[in-house]
């Protein structure tokens, strides 16, 4: 029974995780997951064991979905307090490190004054102690440059926090994904094993290739009393659909929310994969859909809904590499998409912008990306221009049209664009939604509310398309896909200002002669 072919079924799931939460860029990254740990995983789970109760009713109360809510049942209140004593005990480096920050960001705020920095270094924390560097920039203003590199090789990074649970994908969405600890459970096989384990590779690989139990058994250390959980996993058959290569000319798939995969005889390039694995849902292509081989992944930007490390661990293996924007090496508010990946062992390509990376009958331009950060100075994000099998695509991502000049560079640059893909989440959540942990200085509610993380309105959105001359445009479904709830957590009603937008910038699309379409689940292009 062991030695016999078997592959992984395609429905199968994986959920990463850090500490029990659900990984992602933020909560990986050394310095940025100290702070997470510290100023919210932490305190959330405390705050769920003074009022359980609480938790568990805001965490199915639609007006508060996508709150930071604990939603589990109060009569497994003790395991939370358990997981709570394992993190203060195991996790004491990584929380000592992040009070070290916040005690370096405040000797920065008091002592330095526009004249040499050396005597601080000696006032610094021992935590930081080559990690970080001191500088002004050229407004004379103190910075607290992040050494990333050394980061990852110090005490705040603990592949020890990393684990990974494997299940049979359920078929209904799962609720509000970054609040709530994933507990065990008894149909779940949970496995302490960091992201960039080689058994993983092995398992995953079984999508396309034959295994067996007892090779996949050993790769990935499962003990006894689990085995059965992984034969669960297993099936005697390959169940990737078979019109997943194409043969002749062009094709894009639309896989929900930013997520494309176009296609030439010759190669595949794969955009923000967010891709689920229900069999058994209809209207959307699924992970079975992906062709064998991808030669390009790339990815826009490092929010949880562009980077989605449930699916990117499910390419290791049949990607060539994955590209990335360079960030600005050190910005806290920035960690390295490069860094991030590496160590989780994809092979990585950074771009600045306008830079090429060719791939066989095509090549991918980095361009710039506006918007959509709060105003935050984070440089890892970027817009793509995807030349393939004769076609010249844009991929907007969440960017916005602040300053519409800008595009017009990049066609003079560039030429026109065929097809372009935007995103129109013009009223996003507030700064702190996402970047609380981070700010090692408070705001208001008012200034975090004028601060959203939104893209194109309809006006800045026809400025784009305006600009790059494209001839079709799509907006992506942005969320409103019913199985991406349990990381979108978006909710819009038909008098949504967002879909409003959407309305006006398709009739002006209309008005231009210009082809347009508002997406929502599947959709394919062929020529």
């Amino acid at each position: 029974m062991t030695e016999q072919p078997r592959f992984l079924r395609p429905n199968a799931i994986i959920e990463p995780l850090v500490d029990r939460f659900y990984a992602w860029h933020h909560t990986v990254a050394p310095v940025q997951a100290a702070l997470h740990l510290a100023s919210l995983q932490l305190p959330m789970l405390e705050s769920y064991l003074k009022a359980p109760q609480v938790h568990t009713a805001a965490s199915v109360n639609p007006d508060l979905r996508g709150g930071y809510f604990v939603n589990i049942p109060e009569s497994r209140s003790g395991e939370i307090r358990d997981l709570v004593d394992a993190v203060k005990r195991d996790r004491a480096p990584m929380l000592r490190f992040a009070e070290a920050i916040g005690e370096a960001e405040a000797l920065l705020r008091q002592e330095a004054n526009g004249f040499d920095l050396t005597p601080l270094y000696a006032k610094l924390p021992k935590e930081l102690a080559g990690v970080v560097e001191l500088a002004y920039d050229c407004g004379n203003q103190p910075t607290l440059r992040y050494i990333e590199p050394a980061a990852y090789r110090s005490p705040a990074y603990q592949e020890s926090r990393q684990s990974v649970q494997l299940s049979i994908e359920p078929g209904v969405e799962r609720p509000f994904i970054f609040s709530t600890p994933r507990l065990p459970s008894p149909d779940v096989l949970d496995l302490d094993i960091p992201f960039r384990h080689d058994g993983l590779r092995e398992l995953f690989a079984a999508r396309l290739r034959p295994t067996t139990l007892g090779r996949l058994r050993e790769a990935l250390g499962v003990p006894d009393d689990r085995v059965a959980l992984l034969e669960r996993l297993l099936t005697d058959a390959p169940g990737q659909a078979a019109d997943r290569h194409i043969e002749s000319g062009g094709r894009i798939r639309y896989f929900g929310h930013a997520c494309l995969v176009m296609q030439s005889p010759e190669a595949t390039v794969l955009t923000d994969p967010f891709i689920n694995a229900d069999t058994n849902s209809t209207g959307r292509y699924l992970l079975r859909d992906l062709p064998d081989r991808i030669d390009l992944v790339i990815i826009t930007h490092g929010h949880q809904d562009h980077i989605v490390l449930e699916t990117i661990l499910q390419l290791r293996g049949r990607v060539g590499a994955v590209v990335v924007p360079r960030s600005s090496r050190g910005n806290l508010c920035d960690p390295s998409l490069g860094l991030y990946l590496k160590h989780l062992g994809l092979p990585v390509i950074e771009v600045d912008d306008f830079d090429e990376v060719e791939f066989p009958g095509g090549k991918v331009t980095a361009t710039p990306f506006l918007g959509e950060h709060a105003d935050l100075d984070i440089r890892a994000k970027s817009t793509y221009w995807v030349e393939i099998a004769g076609r010249k695509i844009f991929v907007g991502a969440d960017s916005s049209g602040l300053d519409p000049t800008l595009y017009r560079y990049m066609r003079s640059d560039l030429g026109s664009v065929d097809m372009a893909f935007l995103g129109m989440e013009c009223d996003g959540a507030p700064l702190t939604w996402l970047y609380q942990p981070l700010l090692t200085r408070p705001v208001t509610k008012k200034m975090s509310d004028s601060r959203k993380l939104s893209g194109s309105n309809a006006e800045q959105a026809g400025a784009i398309v305006d600009e790059l001359g494209a001839g079709e445009v799509y907006v992506y479904a942005m969320g409103e896909e019913d199985w991406l709830g349990h990381v979108m957590a978006t909710s819009y009603t038909p008098d949504s200002y967002q879909l409003k937008q959407i309305e006006v910038f398709l009739a002006w699309c209309a008005e231009k002669g210009v082809k347009a379409e508002h997406l929502l689940g599947q959709r394919e292009w062929r020529w």
